[in-house]
């Protein structure tokens, strides 16, 4: 705008008769100086057309109109008979822009901001528009505290008047907080607020927190949510200064508050349209007569009656809080007003994205319903049965209202497909199973149907495993799932460093699982299985030899398992929230060639540490036994301790009892695992569903049928403590942990680097 007016300034300074025309009808119009923009684009701005009297207000006003275009930084009319001439001399156009020397903002983002200001490739150069580029990169890096920026631009020519800008950022210090002064707090000390706030916060480096405007704003925010969530509701932040060294890199700042009186509860009302009844919503309300007055519990009390509410179908649902406020006696009224609203009901479900899977499978997983009340409650665990399927990356969901109508909202679920097939072929490596082969084709969604199939082999140093299972999620419209199943199965103990036995097990089975409710199920699976034990030559254990000789080297039995299975995870791969835990037994029924019997239970807990990450803890219990004519359980049936998967940093299958005689491991019939882990803030970005480091602490063992559950020494617990990763990588999940024992024994075998590559976890 002053660059215009200072045009509108020149002409009026200058001789009237550079611009004085004797008046002429123009015959013909010619333009000079054009390079890049079309004569087209001229004469679509020029205001005289051929056959107009041109005037000296005429030729004032077209010089004006080509000016404005931003296309010309010259223009001049000129009269050749009844032929006017156009002299115009264009701006340089923008053929490449370069930023340099940033580094903490996105080029992209320096771009973006740009592009706004009207610098970008193919604009035409406007000098000022350069000195707005360097107030704005001036503005964004202030913003983020870097005070010493400095920017330079500069401006190189290229042929058929084109240039290309440079922009050179010399970033400069981060401006970090020497000091934060807090004036007329008398009730806190500085330490109890200075402790509150993120910009008094020193990094594991030992540097203050970068100063940044959003951080201070925050901070404030932060310090009067404290002073009104303990009574003092007057609170005021009078004012706040922050001053700059003269090298723009320390700050300092002084915060000047008045804190006020503190205030209690002097009662708590309900008032309004309450739809639930009143002692109902009296337990969402925890401010009470006597609590010191507390903002956060206020707001907190009015979510939970509106939650509430809104699982009943009344979605717009208003609570409001009216205090009443008595200065002598510092105490507040507090009435919770319920405005209801109308019940909302939900006209339509409808959803995109399934480009796959078919409509009626996505459609049985949801819980909220056409025609019925639109509930808070039912949408979400729409969302999160959706989500558990594994069917697809993303859930989201949206419940605009209908046009015209206030009592009515569609609910729109919009989903993005993931690869539920795999085809797979590979080699790899496991600490348990040495070198692996496998082949294997399996599809989580087929056909879009949500039913399950799989082929699959592996062969390892350890086992040779082929199996085909098939399992139909909705075998009956309640969500009863049946499942089949057929397998082979090689073991070779030796190579597992337990003895020198192979099993070959031969089997099928048929499984169902019974929801109970949306988190609870009951799962029982009966089978066939044909076992043919053969001994080794040498190192074959007693205990080995012994049950062989007693019970025989081949087996046809009948197992049999009932589990209950309570599953809250917020996903299956990666859970950063929820819980799993499992309870069921493992028995053989009568007929069967060995009788014996497994009870297992195990929890698994994600929990929050802090407000940067999470951790979890898990604890596996294991007893088994024999019954009738079978004499012990079975050594290939046996618990093993010990590996990635149990006790980390203990060489696979090693911990428990051992022959006396051979020193082979014989298994246990009493299994004891825990392992707690602290996730690490995951440093690489965009990775947090792939990748996954965490420390751990790991403990447990296994113990022979008659031995006590001992927690140290030589037969007891072992204890390890390490670092662990874990990686969905292209080719599979990977899995890597380096532990130190804490309480290793003299004959312990230790292994401290262990990973897995191609198995699940």
């Amino acid at each position: 705008m002053k660059r215009y007016l200072l045009i509108l300034l020149l002409y009026g300074l200058l001789p009237l008769s550079a611009y004085a025309f004797e008046p002429f009808v123009v015959k013909d119009i010619r333009l000079e100086g054009l390079q890049r923009i079309s004569a087209g684009a001229v004469f679509n701005y020029l205001p005289v057309k051929v056959g107009d009297t041109i005037t000296e207000s005429l030729s004032i006003q077209s010089v004006r109109a080509l000016y404005k275009t931003g296309f010309f930084k010259d223009v001049r009319l000129e009269q050749e008979g009844d032929i006017l001439v156009v002299f115009v001399a264009e701006r340089a156009a923008i053929a490449d822009v370069k930023i340099e020397g940033n580094d903490a903002i996105p080029e992209d983002q320096l771009e973006d901001a740009l592009k706004q200001i009207g610098l970008s490739k193919g604009k035409v150069l406007d000098r000022a528009t350069l000195d707005k580029v360097q107030q704005e990169l001036q503005r964004i890096y202030y913003s983020l505290g870097k005070y010493g920026v400095k920017i330079d631009t500069q401006v190189t020519p290229l042929e058929r008047n084109r240039v290309k800008v440079t922009i050179d950022i010399s970033e400069g210090e981060d401006a970090r907080v020497h000091a934060i002064n807090i004036v007329g707090n008398k009730k806190f000390s500085n330490k109890t607020l200075l402790n509150r706030l993120q910009l008094n916060e020193v990094s594991y480096l030992g540097k203050n927190a970068q100063y940044s405007k959003q951080l201070l704003a925050a901070d404030l925010e932060t310090l009067k949510s404290y002073y009104l969530d303990r009574g003092y509701i007057h609170f005021n932040i009078e004012s706040t200064q922050v001053s700059l060294t003269p090298d723009k890199e320390d700050v300092y700042i002084t915060i000047n508050v008045t804190e006020g009186k503190q205030y209690t509860v002097r009662e708590v009302k309900l008032a309004g349209d309450l739809i639930i009844p009143e002692k109902e919503a009296m337990e969402f309300v925890s401010l009470k007569p006597g609590d010191v007055f507390s903002r956060k519990e206020a707001v907190g009390s009015t979510k939970r009656i509106s939650d509430r509410l809104a699982e009943l179908g009344y979605a717009f649902a208003n609570v409001n809080i009216i205090p009443d406020v008595d200065e002598e006696k510092l105490n507040i009224g507090v009435t919770l007003f319920v405005d209801p609203g109308n019940k909302v009901y939900v006209r339509r479900l409808n959803i995109t994205g399934n480009t796959k899977t078919k409509d009626e499978v996505i459609r049985r997983e949801l819980r909220q319903f056409e025609g019925d009340t639109l509930s808070t409650a039912q949408i979400a665990q729409s969302r999160l049965r959706l989500d558990r399927t594994g069917y697809f990356e993303s859930v989201t969901v949206e419940t605009p209202t209908v046009p015209g109508v206030n009592d009515e909202v569609d609910a729109n679920f919009a989903v993005k497909e993931r690869a539920t097939g795999n085809l797979s072929a590979g080699v790899g490596y496991s600490d348990t199973q040495g070198f692996l082969f496998n082949v294997g084709v399996s599809q989580e969604n087929f056909l879009g149907t949500g039913k399950r199939i799989g082929f699959k082999i592996d062969n390892s140093q350890v086992t040779k495993n082929y199996s085909f299972n098939y399992t139909n999620p909705y075998y009956t419209v309640d969500g009863v799932s049946r499942g089949f199943s057929i397998f082979y199965r090689a073991v070779d103990a030796e190579q597992a460093d337990i003895s020198n036995y192979t099993t070959d097990s031969l089997g099928a089975n048929i499984s169902y699982r019974l929801p109970l409710d949306e988190e609870d199920s009951l799962r029982f699976t009966l089978g066939y299985e044909n076992t043919n034990v053969k001994l080794g030559e040498t190192n074959v254990s007693e205990d080995v030899i012994e049950f062989v000789d007693q019970n025989g080297s081949e087996y046809n039995d009948f197992p049999v398992n009932v589990g209950w299975v309570r599953d809250s995870r917020n996903r299956r791969i990666m859970a950063t929230e929820g819980s799993l835990t499992t309870a069921g037994t493992d028995f053989t029924i009568p007929g069967s060639d060995l009788l014996y019997y497994k009870l297992n239970l195990r929890h698994l807990q994600y929990f929050p540490v802090g407000s940067l990450t999470e951790g979890s803890a898990n604890i596996s219990l294991g007893y088994g036994g024999s019954f009738g004519d079978t004499t012990e359980l079975p050594p290939w049936k046996k618990y093993y301790a010990g590996g990635i998967r149990t006790v980390r940093g203990y060489e696979p299958n090693s911990l428990g009892p051992r022959d006396p005689v051979t020193d082979e491991v014989l298994g246990g019939s009493k299994m004891v695992i825990a392992n707690l882990e602290l996730f690490v803030p995951n440093p690489i970005e965009n990775t947090r569903d792939s990748v996954r480091i965490s420390v751990f602490l790991d403990m447990g063992n296994v113990f022979a049928a008659g031995d006590p559950i001992e927690f140290d020494g030589v037969n007891g617990f072992r204890y390890t403590t390490g670092i662990a990763a874990n990686w969905l990588s292209p080719v599979g999940a990977l899995t890597f942990s380096y532990a130190i024992p804490l309480n290793e024994q003299p004959d312990d075998r230790l292994q401290a680097f262990q990973f897995t590559l191609g198995s699940a976890f």
